[in-house]
């Protein structure tokens, strides 16, 4: 399957930033997926604030902060990453109901609902993700879960 119809959330999509354990199976998966990531401005802001966040645990260096920065603005700019305005009042609305669905035995957390709920938006058919709990909430809601 192409990256097109894949919604990457930001812990999978920070390991293309950050180099860790994951970010060279990561690297593989995005090399056998080419064509522009469909990336959320709610994405955005998520993998910004995780990179900031890692600078106040002092897991990154201010300057590396900053290269991510650069290389995220040129991935946006170059195309390898694809802005998407999503409705979020469907969006918001399509999050409760998973909330109130899944979350008494998922133990869902906002941002992983929303995550879904963006992808289910966008129609897409594959989320890559790291995250446990929502990974769990994509396969009840009918995505395939692909974790690099």
């Amino acid at each position: 399957m192409t990256a097109e119809k894949c919604y990457v959330d930001s812990s999978a999509l920070r390991q293309l930033y950050v180099h860790d354990a994951r970010s060279v199976a990561m690297a593989s998966w995005r090399f056998k997926n080419p064509g522009p990531l469909h990336l959320t401005r709610f994405g955005r802001a998520e993998l910004i604030n995780s990179m900031a966040s890692a600078v106040f645990r002092r897991d990154i260096s201010a300057p590396a902060f900053q290269a991510f920065a650069q290389d995220l603005g040129t991935d946006i700019l170059e195309g390898r990453l694809q802005l998407v305005d999503l409705p979020w009042r469907a969006v918001l609305e399509q999050a409760a109901e998973l909330s109130q669905q899944y979350t008494p035995t998922l133990g869902t957390r906002s941002l992983d609902v929303l995550h879904v709920a963006s992808a289910l938006e966008l129609k897409m058919r594959q989320l890559v993700t790291y995250d446990d709990r929502q990974a769990r909430l994509a396969e009840a809601c009918g995505l395939k879960v692909v974790r690099p």
